[in-house]
């Protein structure tokens, strides 16, 4: 059975598009592939990179891809889930190469204000919801029996 591919892109693909992608390929590797992209790619998020590692799953090898760069090699998907925040949905990409589309609302780690600490903290919670959603959707994607 060939697998479904999921593009989870946001604005900087530094944090939320990364952690969806990893989450999946952890939680739904059987079923799914996924890959995550941004507008503008940035430079990963150390933080973030922490916050996963503090679970096992280690992202510090991934770069940040261009969403642009993704349309131009002809990638295409069953699945473009968009993770930008409110704030940012006008900005969030969007990708033709897709077949079904989510926005998912998260908000942005390059926004968090406070100490590293305490930014940190911030980056767990919301790697955590992040992962709650993953485990969701992918409950909803489940074949139904008949």
């Amino acid at each position: 059975m060939e697998k479904i591919k999921v593009l989870f892109i946001c604005v900087h693909n530094s944090a939320r598009s990364q952690m969806a992608e990893a989450f999946l390929n952890e939680f739904g590797s059987d079923r799914f592939i996924a890959e995550s992209a941004g507008l503008e790619p940035g430079v990963l998020n150390p933080l973030v990179v922490k916050a996963m590692n503090e679970i096992g799953i280690d992202i510090s090898a991934k770069t940040t891809r261009s969403a642009f760069e993704l349309l131009r090699l002809g990638k295409w998907y069953s699945w473009v889930i968009t993770v930008c925040d409110e704030s940012q949905a006008e900005a969030c990409p969007i990708f033709p190469g897709a077949g079904q589309r989510q926005h998912w609302s998260f908000s942005d780690p390059a926004a968090f204000k406070d100490s590293e600490e305490e930014k940190l903290e911030q980056v767990r919670y919301l790697r955590d919801c992040i992962a709650a959603k993953v485990r969701e959707w992918l409950r909803l994607q489940e074949p139904t029996a008949g």
